[in-house]
C-alpha cells in the first residue's frame, strides 16, 4: 500500500525549531534581535544551529575555497544556499524516492514479460515420490528414473486485467509525487527564509560592530580629554575614573559584537554552503526601503494560491481518498491472464513449439482481517489528511496577519528609531560640550553615551525586523523564493 506523504520534514523541523536567541511566529521563525540590556554581555555565548538539530542549518559545501576576499551578496547568497543548502537537497532526493514508488506501482498495471532458455539434465528418485512396487506382474516400478536432458527456450508474460486496488494505489502514488514536488518547492521557500534572516543577522552584526567601534572612539575621546582636565586640576578624579570605566565597557562591547559578527559570518557559510574558511564579506547593506502595507484580503487570497505546503495538503488529502478507496478494493475480485510460449525438446535440433494460456478470477473469501486493517488505517490517514488541511488553511491566516503586523509595527518602530538617535546624538554632543566648557561633570556625559548607544541599538534591531518581515511576509503568500529581493527594495 502507497501512504501519502506526509508534510515535509524540514518543514516540521524548521516550526518546531526553538532555540536561544529563536522565536517561533507559526511556521514563520524570526530571530531575536538582541535589547540594549543583552547587548551589553560580554559573554559572546551565542548558541548557534547545527544541522542535527534542523536541516536547513547545514548545507553540502563547495571543496575548495577560492583565492582572496568573496563579495557576497543577497541574491547571490540565496542562489548558493538553494544549490547547496541541506534542507533543499534532501527535499530533492526524497522527490526522487516518490517517483520511484510511482514506476514500482505502475508496473503492478502493466504486462511483465520475462523469457528464459533453460538446458537440464536431471535423475528423478520415483521411490522417493512413492511410486514403489509391481505395475503389472513382473514389472516393478524403477527405484529411479534417468539420468535425462531437455532443452526449453520460453518467453512468458502476465496481465492483471482487472485490479481496482492496484489502480488506486497508482493513482495514489501519482499524487504522492505530487506532494513530493510540492515539499520541494516549500524546502526551497524555506532556505530562502532562512537565508534571508542569517544574512540580514550578520548585515546588524556588522552594523553592531561599527556603532560599537564609534562608540569607543568617543568613550576614548572623552576619557582622554578627562584625563587632561584632571591633570589640570579642572575636575576631580571621579570625572576621570567615571570617563575609564565607560571607556573600558566599551571596549568589552565592541570585542563581544565582533564575536559575535564573526559567528554570524560562520553560521551564513555553512547555509549557503561556501567552503569551509572561505573568506567572504557582506556585499549588500539594505538600507531602509519604505514597503506598502499590502490589502489583507488581497495577500490571503494570494497565499492560498500560492503556498506550496498548502498545496502539498491538498494534493496529500486526494492521495488519502485514493488510498482508502484502494484499502476498500481489497475485497473486490481480481483478474489477470498469463501465457507462455517456447521450443521444447531433448536436443536444440529436435525442439517442438508449446504454449500456454491461463485466465484466473481471484475472488478473495477470507483473508483473516487483513482488509478490514488497511481500512481501518486508510481511513485514520484520511482524517488525519482532513484535519491538517483544515488546520494549515487557518495557519495561513495567521502567518498572513502576523506578517501583516510586523511589516506594520517595524515601520513605525523604524521611523521613532531613527529620530530617537538624532535626538540622542544631539543630547550627547550637548552634554559633552557642557563637560568641556566646565558646566558639568562627565556623569551627565556618560548617560548621554548610554542613551546614543541604546537608540543606536534600537535603530539597528529595528531596520534588521524590518527587512526580516518582508522575507517573512513574502514567505507567508508563497512568493520568498521570487518576491524576497523584490520586497527587500520596497517594492
Amino acid at each position: 500500500m502507497v501512504v501519502a506523504t506526509s508534510p515535509s520534514p524540514w518543514r516540521c523541523c524548521l516550526y518546531a525549531f526553538m532555540l536561544t536567541g529563536f522565536t517561533i511566529q507559526g511556521p514563520l521563525f524570526l530571530a531575536q534581535t538582541p535589547s540594549s540590556s543583552s547587548s551589553l554581555s560580554t559573554t559572546g555565548a551565542t548558541q548557534i544551529p547545527t544541522s542535527s538539530q534542523n536541516p536547513v542549518f547545514g548545507s553540502v559545501a563547495e571543496s575548495k575555497p577560492t583565492a582572496g576576499i568573496l563579495p557576497l551578496t543577497f541574491r547571490e547568497a540565496i542562489e548558493r544556499a538553494l544549490r547547496h543548502n541541506l534542507a533543499a537537497l534532501l527535499s530533492e532526493y526524497n522527490t526522487t524516492a516518490a517517483r520511484g514508488e510511482k514506476w514500482k506501482q505502475l508496473s503492478e498495471l502493466l504486462p511483465n514479460v520475462n523469457a528464459s532458455v533453460q538446458e537440464v539434465a536431471l535423475k528423478q528418485s520415483l521411490e522417493a515420490q512413492g511410486l514403489r512396487g509391481q505395475i503389472a506382474p513382473g514389472l516393478i516400478f524403477p527405484r529411479a528414473i534417468g539420468p535425462f536432458s531437455y532443452f526449453d527456450a520460453r518467453a512468458s508474460a502476465t496481465q492483471k486485467v482487472f485490479d481496482w486496488k492496484a489502480i488506486q494505489q497508482y493513482r495514489a502514488s501519482t499524487h504522492s509525487e505530487t506532494v513530493a514536488q510540492l515539499n520541494l518547492k516549500d524546502a526551497r521557500e524555506l532556505v530562502v527564509l532562512a537565508t534571508g534572516n542569517v544574512y540580514l543577522q550578520a548585515i546588524a552584526g556588522a552594523a553592531r560592530v561599527d556603532t560599537a567601534q564609534a562608540q569607543v572612539e568617543t568613550a576614548e575621546a572623552l576619557y582622554k580629554k578627562a584625563v587632561a582636565q584632571q591633570q589640570a586640576g579642572v575636575i576631580p578624579a571621579i570625572d576621570s575614573l567615571r570617563a575609564q570605566v565607560q571607556f573600558q565597557t566599551r571596549r568589552q562591547q565592541f570585542i563581544a559584537a565582533r564575536n559575535d559578527f564573526a559567528k554570524q559570518k560562520l553560521e551564513l557559510a555553512r547555509v549557503v554552503g561556501l567552503a569551509a574558511g572561505q573568506e567572504f564579506e557582506l556585499a549588500d547593506k539594505t538600507p531602509y526601503e519604505p514597503f506598502p502595507i499590502p490589502d489583507l484580503q488581497t495577500s490571503l487570497q494570494r497565499a492560498y494560491s500560492l503556498r506550496s505546503d498548502y498545496k502539498s495538503a491538498q494534493e496529500r488529502l486526494f492521495a488519502a481518498q485514493l488510498e482508502h478507496g484502494a484499502a476498500t478494493a481489497g475485497y473486490f475480485p481480481t483478474l489477470g491472464v498469463e501465457a507462455d510460449y517456447g521450443d521444447i525438446g531433448a536436443t536444440p535440433g529436435s525442439l517442438l513449439p508449446t504454449f500456454h494460456v491461463a485466465g484466473t478470477v481471484n475472488i478473495p473469501i477470507f483473508q483473516g482481517g487483513r482488509v478490514h486493517s488497511d481500512v481501518l488505517k486508510a481511513d485514520a490517514s484520511l482524517r488525519q489528511a482532513e484535519a491538517e488541511m483544515a488546520d494549515l488553511r487557518g495557519q495561513i491566516d495567521q502567518d498572513v496577519r502576523t506578517a501583516l503586523f510586523d511589516l506594520q509595527s517595524s515601520a513605525e518602530q523604524v521611523e521613532v528609531a531613527q529620530s530617537s538617535v538624532n535626538l540622542a546624538e544631539e543630547a550627547l554632543t550637548q552634554s559633552r560640550d557642557r563637560f568641556f566648557a566646565g558646566v558639568t561633570d562627565n556623569l551627565e556625559v556618560v548617560q548621554a553615551q548610554e542613551a546614543a548607544a541604546t537608540a543606536h541599538e534600537e535603530l539597528i534591531s529595528s531596520l534588521y525586523q524590518h527587512d526580516l518581515a518582508k522575507v517573512s511576509f513574502a514567505r507567508a503568500i508563497g512568493r520568498a523564493e521570487q518576491g524576497v529581493l523584490e520586497y527587500l527594495r520596497g517594492k
